[in-house]
C-alpha cells in the first residue's frame, strides 16, 4: 500500500475525537485524513479548520457506497452501541480500522464483530493505549522473567471526575447507548492491562458496582471487583467517578514472593514511576526507583498513543502483522466487564475462564 494512508475520520465530536486528530498529525507523512463522517447528530463543534473542506458523509453506509470517497482505513470514534456495526461494515468493505475503546456494550456484540475482523484480514487496532506504556511493559517483562517469584496479589485503583463534570445527560451515562458506566468506559483499561501484564486468565469474579455518590444516573458510578487469577493469585480493582473536579488518581501494586512493585502512572513531572522492592539475600536489599521522563507528545495517549498508531501503520503495511490490541483481546476485556456486572447483579461469584491474548 502506498503512503500516506488515506483515512476517514468517523465521529468528530466524540470525547476523544479532537485528541485522536491531534495525535494523527504526528504522522503527516504516513497518514492523511481525506473524509469526515460527523455522526453525533452531525455536530462539528470540535472540527479543526484544516479539515473543514474535506468531503463529508452523513453515514458510514454512504461513505462506503460513494465511489468518490477514496479511503484505505478509518478511525472510528463512536458510542458503544454504534461501534460494532460500524467496525463490521468497514471490515466487510476491506478497510483497516482504528477504533475507540471499549468498542461495544457487551461481549456478545464484540464476538460477532471479532469474527468478521478475523475473516476480513484487515488491520485492527483499538484505543487501549496502556498496552504501549513502557512501565506496563517492564512489569510484564518482570513477570515473564520470573523476577516476582509467585505473583499472589495485584491491587488496582482508579478514581476520576464525578458525573457532574460531564453532566448526567451525557451519553456515557445512558445505559441503552453505553451498556454500562464507569466499568465500561474507564475500568476496561485496567481489566485489559491485568490480562496483558500478568499473562494469566481470570477464573472467578466477585463484584459490587452501583451508585455511591449523590448524583443519580442510568449506570454505575463505580465499585469494586475481586478477580481470581489462574495461577492462584488474586487481583482487586476499586474505582469510580468520585472526584468533585476534573482530576484523576491511578495506582497499582503487584506483589510476589520475591518482590513487590508500586506503579504510579501519573506522578507529576514523570510518565510514571516504578518503586521496586525485593529480598535481602545478604546485606543489600533490592530497592530501586525507576522513573520515566515526562511525556510532551501531543495527542491522545501521548507517546503511548504514538506507539499504538505506529503499530497500526505497520500492521497495514505488512499484512498479517497483529497489533498488541487484537479483536480477541478486545473481546476478553468486554467479557471481564460482563462478568463484573453479572456478579454485582446476581450478588454471587461468577466462575469464568477469560484468558490473555
Amino acid at each position: 500500500m502506498n503512503t500516506p494512508i488515506r483515512l476517514a475520520f468517523i465521529g468528530v465530536d466524540h470525547p476523544h475525537g479532537a485528541h485522536w486528530r491531534e495525535l494523527l498529525r504526528n504522522f503527516h507523512e504516513q497518514l492523511t485524513i481525506t473524509a469526515i463522517v460527523p455522526e453525533f447528530g452531525g455536530a462539528l463543534t470540535s472540527l479543526e479548520e484544516i479539515y473543514t473542506d474535506l468531503p463529508r458523509f452523513r453515514s458510514i453506509e454512504h461513505l462506503i457506497a460513494d465511489a468518490a470517497a477514496e479511503f484505505d482505513a478509518a478511525v472510528v470514534c463512536l458510542p458503544n452501541n454504534q461501534g460494532p456495526p460500524a467496525v463490521t461494515a468497514l471490515a466487510n468493505a476491506g478497510k483497516h480500522i482504528l477504533c475507540e475503546k471499549p468498542v461495544g456494550r457487551n461481549a456478545a456484540e464484540i464476538r460477532q464483530m471479532a469474527e468478521v475482523l478475523v475473516q476480513s484480514g484487515v488491520a485492527f487496532q483499538n484505543g487501549f493505549v496502556w498496552r504501549y506504556d513502557d512501565a506496563a511493559n517492564r512489569l510484564r517483562h518482570m513477570l515473564q522473567d520470573g523476577r516476582f517469584g509467585k505473583l499472589f496479589s495485584v491491587e488496582m485503583t482508579y478514581v476520576t471526575s464525578d458525573v457532574i463534570r460531564r453532566g448526567p445527560n451525557h451519553y456515557l451515562f445512558d445505559a441503552e447507548v453505553s451498556g454500562g458506566g464507569f466499568f465500561s468506559w474507564l475500568a476496561c483499561h485496567h481489566l485489559d492491562l491485568l490480562l496483558y501484564i500478568t499473562g494469566q486468565s481470570v477464573i472467578g469474579v466477585t463484584a459490587r458496582v452501583g451508585q455511591f455518590t449523590e448524583q443519580s444516573t442510568d449506570v454505575e458510578d463505580g465499585g469494586t471487583a475481586i478477580l481470581e487469577l489462574s495461577d492462584g493469585g488474586i487481583a482487586t480493582f476499586t474505582g469510580g467517578y468520585w472526584l468533585p473536579r476534573w482530576a484523576g488518581e491511578m495506582r497499582f501494586c503487584f506483589r510476589g514472593t520475591q518482590r513487590w512493585v508500586h506503579w504510579d502512572p501519573t506522578r507529576p513531572g514523570t510518565s510514571g514511576v516504578l518503586e521496586i522492592h525485593g529480598p535481602k539475600p545478604q546485606w543489600h536489599a533490592m530497592e530501586e526507583v525507576f522513573s520515566l521522563p515526562e511525556d510532551h507528545t501531543k495527542g491522545y495517549g501521548g507517546v503511548r498513543g504514538l506507539n499504538l498508531v505506529r503499530d497500526w501503520i505497520q500492521s497495514i503495511l505488512v499484512p498479517g502483522t497483529p497489533c498488541r490490541n487484537t479483536p480477541q483481546s478486545t473481546l476478553a476485556a468486554l467479557q471481564l466487564t460482563d462478568a463484573i456486572y453479572e456478579s454485582s447483579r446476581t450478588e454471587r461469584r461468577v466462575a469464568c475462564s477469560i484468558g490473555p491474548t
